[in-house]
């Protein structure tokens, strides 16, 4: 199904009208609904009055509180299934601040324990030189880059906290995106090395050349198990369904079968530090 980025913004409401206009066709009262669905009123209040977004689980239950016919309840799990994927527009967040974005990613960084990168097209600012996260934000608000940067920089503390494991993917395009001239990418080339000997993270690189089938590829990364993001040029696109989840994370162990770790990753990125050298 195609997702529209203005229909993600409108599903949550939509979702909670939905539900809301059903329970009074049943003719139930939120706490008669609520005993139904073995929850409180409070938490029926809050997803009627979309102020708290239900799981798909919670929407399952309702409608069979509701003993909701089956064509109803397969339109409303599907609305409900858009309505668990946000759409982050890239000019919305500029507009608002960089910082933001930030401070939102940090935040994600600090509540998870375990990460998995998939990098088709670019390192991330988490394995970032200075020289390489300024240039990744080259094209935005001069009056925000600075900040952007410093903050971006300060993130990648979380990268030396033992308790959190990290596994980066990297295809070898987005190793050797020439994002900066070639001495600097080469020591951006040498940081990934350098991460390959810590213990609390795996870096694996796809050489060009490794055959394996997959359909379209993009850059995704999973926190934990409970949420996944998406990268696109105009913004990002935020899973938080199981589902999606889940087949991201099946996507990524396959990436991680044809990715090189170790000594193997470390003698590739080598020679493409060589490369930039020469």
């Amino acid at each position: 199904m195609a997702i529209d980025p203005d229909q993600l913004e409108q599903s949550g409401r939509e979702l909670s009208a939905i539900l809301k206009h059903l329970r009074k066709q049943a003719g139930l009262s939120g706490v008669r609904l609520a005993a139904r669905c073995n929850m409180s009123q409070s938490k029926i209040s809050r997803i009627e009055g979309n102020k708290s977004r239900p799981s798909l689980l919670d929407v399952e239950q309702i409608l069979r509180g509701l003993d909701a016919s089956p064509a109803v309840a397969a339109e409303v799990m599907a609305l409900a299934r858009i309505a668990q994927t946000e759409w982050q527009d890239g000019r919305t967040l500029r507009r608002k601040g960089l910082d933001k974005k930030q401070l939102q990613l940090a935040g994600l960084e600090s509540s998870s324990t375990t990460f998995r990168y998939f990098l088709l097209s670019m390192v991330t600012g988490l394995l970032a030189t200075p020289e390489y996260v300024r240039a990744s934000l080259a094209q935005a608000p001069p009056e925000q880059q600075a900040k952007a940067v410093a903050m971006k920089l300060d993130r990648q503390r979380v990268l030396f906290d033992r308790s959190k494991q990290f596994t980066f993917i990297l295809t070898e395009q987005a190793v050797r995106y020439p994002l900066v001239p070639p001495h600097e990418l080469a020591m951006q080339i040498d940081r990934l090395a350098s991460f390959t000997r810590q213990p609390n993270i795996q870096l694996g690189v796809i050489p060009m050349g490794v055959h394996f089938t997959s359909g379209a590829l993009n850059t995704f990364t999973v926190y934990d198990d409970t949420l996944a993001t998406a990268e696109l040029d105009l913004g990002a696109i935020v899973f938080r369904d199981n589902r999606d989840i889940q087949d991201l994370i099946n996507r990524f162990n396959s990436y991680e079968e044809h990715a090189l770790f170790g000594d193997d990753a470390r003698e590739h990125l080598e020679v493409w530090a060589h490369d930039c050298r020469r």
